[in-house]
This record gives C-alpha cells, structure tokens and sequence, in this order.
C-alpha cells in the first residue's frame, strides 16, 4: 500500500495537519497518481472553515496535477507515466452526462463532495483509521490519490504540471463563464466583479474573445493593475466609486455582459444593474449552498438576464486543451496569476490567498 504525504483537515477552521498516509491500490476501473502540484481554490477554504463533524478528517484539493502511476485492470486511454491535469467527478452515465453535460451530472454532489467513492467507501487512511477524501473525485492535497479515468485530462511533456494544476477549477471556471456560457461577440463590453484568481481568468478570456471593453471592478490596486496588464481597459475601485453607474457610461449605456465573482448580495446586485438591455450576469462567486440575495425583479423583466455557471460550464476534456493552446499561443497568460509553495507550506498559501497576497497558490509535492 503506498504511502503519501497529505495535508488533513481534523477540525473545522483549524489549520491542515501534513502527515504522512495510506493509499489504497486503484480498484479494476480507477487509477493512481502521482500528484506533482495542486492548487488552492476557494471552495477547499470554504469548507475548511465550514465543514460539519460528519465530514472529517478530510482530505481537500481539487486542482491536481501529476503522473498516472498505475492503471486498474479494465481502464483504458489512458496509461503509466501519462501526464493529466486533474478536474471535476461526473458519472458518465446519467442522462446529463449522455448529453455532454458532465457538469450537471444527476450525481454531481455526492461525487464531488460526499467525501468517498459512490458506494462509501475511501482509499485513504491513517494508522489503520480510514480518512474522507475523494473530493471532486480527486483529492489532490495528497501526493498520491485514486481516481477515475474520467477525471484525468492528458497534456504534453513540455509545460510544467504546476503550471497546468488549476486548469482543472478556478482558471477553468472564469475562463468558461466568458468562453462558454456568455459567448461575447468581437466588439461587445464585459464587466467583471471580482479580480482573483477567477475574474482575472475571466479578463484573459473576455481579451481572447475580442470584448472593445473589458471593465475589472476590484478594491486591491495591485490586482486593478494587473487586470489592466491582462487585458482590462479599465479598471474600477468599487470603494471610490458608483462601480455599476460608472460602467454604465464608460459603455455608453451598460455592458453587453458580467461576470460576478464574488457571491455577495451587493456584488451581485451591481453586476446586474450594470447591464444593458438585453444583457446577461453569469454568477460564479460560492459563497455556499444556502446564500440568500434579493435582486430588483425589474433588472430581469426588462431583458436582462441572471445565470449560475458552475466549473465555467465546461467539458474539460475539451476546454483545458483549448486553455492550453491558447497560453502557447501568448493569448492566455494565466501563469501569472500563479505563486507556488512546498506542501508543507500549505498553512502558509492559505494565509496568503486570504489576505490577497497571492491570487493563486500552487503547492507542490516532492518529486
């Protein structure tokens, strides 16, 4: 039974315990890898600061990248030493999934964050006492993990897997909103609320889709600055001033889009309010399963419309590609976006994240 190094949540709010663990052998249809990085999302915060006793220990991450290491006996595509960058769970199966869905999968829930495989069972121990993981299929804060095929997308030998790790969540989700769901036409306006690691991937894909006017609304000036070298033609501190009326004329009367990356009422409200009509807001901020928000139905019933994207409404077997063709091309540099730590570090990345001084930590494990 291999052994791995994982960072462990033992107790909600409570810092992430680095030990060292057991990992069971990939079952006939799952397969072990090799994680090399991870990234640190905001939902693996999130639920370290709110995960329920039932839920623990667990181990979270979901931005994993690494080497296939071994292959059940009825896998196939993909094959040891492949390099994957790892992504969402979905069951193949179900009538969303026959679709091409995979995001909506009837299962979507208990396989991203019910804390074991689908029969309730974990690969994942510690001194003979079983340990959750399995989140979003993966759980990638550990160095090795067990997953399914369909979790993994392979990628080329040449771009670094700590570069590659958060295609598979929050750089996917922003760029997706633009990229997939809103689809913006060469020459329209796009706002985006929220300049982290999501709305800065939401600037890259609304500059690859040819948007004149690229509008970030962020209160840090060092992440206003960076939208601007990113692709943003402006960019507005929310505290300072009206951000939506402020939008609303530098578009010579509102945006054709927005991407709100936030979650909070008043967010939301403006990124609706700084639409044109018809206009469209596609909502990505999680702020949890229950976030109550009042919006003035008059946004909506004259032409503007509000949608929930969940992982940039994605295949991401065939967007991470096209990601990644894009940053070859120099038109996707979501790299700078990213500041890498040693697992043993990971405390630390989160404590950074949290008081922005990084957008996007990556940890990495050793080789």
């Amino acid at each position: 039974m291999p052994k791995s190094v994982a960072a462990v949540l033992r107790s909600t709010g409570a810092p992430l315990s680095v030990e060292t663990i057991d990992v069971a052998p990939p079952r006939a249809d799952e397969v072990r890898v090799k994680v090399a990085a991870s990234g640190v999302c905001h939902t693996d915060t999130g639920l370290m600061a709110t995960a329920q006793e039932g839920q623990l220990p667990l181990i979270l991450g979901h931005e994993g990248a690494g080497v296939v290491a071994e292959v059940g006996r009825d896998v196939t595509g993909v094959t040891v030493g492949d390099r994957v960058v790892l992504s969402y769970a979905y069951c193949g199966a179900c009538v969303r999934c026959v679709a091409g869905q995979y995001v909506h999968c009837r299962s979507v829930m208990a396989l991203n964050f019910g804390g074991t495989r689908a029969d309730g069972s974990t690969a994942y121990s510690y001194r003979g006492a079983p340990l959750r993981g399995h989140f979003f299929g993966q759980s990638s804060w550990s160095g090795q993990i067990i997953t399914s095929p369909r979790n993994l997308i392979r990628v080329d030998d040449d771009l670094p897997l700590a570069r590659l790790a958060p295609l598979g969540c929050g750089v996917q989700t922003g760029a997706g909103a633009v990229l997939n769901t809103l689809d913006p036409m060469p020459g329209s306006s796009l706002a985006v609320f929220g300049a982290g690691s999501v709305g800065l991937s939401a600037v890259m894909a609304a500059k690859v889709a040819g948007c004149a006017v690229i509008v970030a609304v962020e209160p840090r000036a060092d992440r206003r600055a960076l939208a601007l070298e990113l692709g943003a033609t402006h960019a507005l501190d929310p505290v300072a001033a009206d951000a939506a009326a402020e939008i609303i004329r530098l578009t010579g009367g509102g945006a054709d889009h927005s991407v709100e990356c936030v979650g909070l009422p008043g967010v939301l409200r403006q990124a609706l309010e700084c639409l044109a009509s018809p206009g469209v807001c596609a909502t990505v901020g999680f702020r949890g399963a229950e976030n109550d928000i009042t919006i003035n139905q008059g946004h909506l019933l004259f032409g503007r419309s509000l949608v929930g994207v969940v992982e940039g409404d994605a295949d991401p077997h065939e967007f991470i590609p096209r990601l990644i063709a894009l940053h070859r091309a120099g038109r996707f540099p979501f790299d700078r976006l990213l500041t890498e730590f040693p697992v043993e570090k990971i405390n630390e990345a989160i404590d950074a994240a949290h008081h922005g001084a990084v957008v996007k930590p990556v940890v990495i494990f050793p080789g």
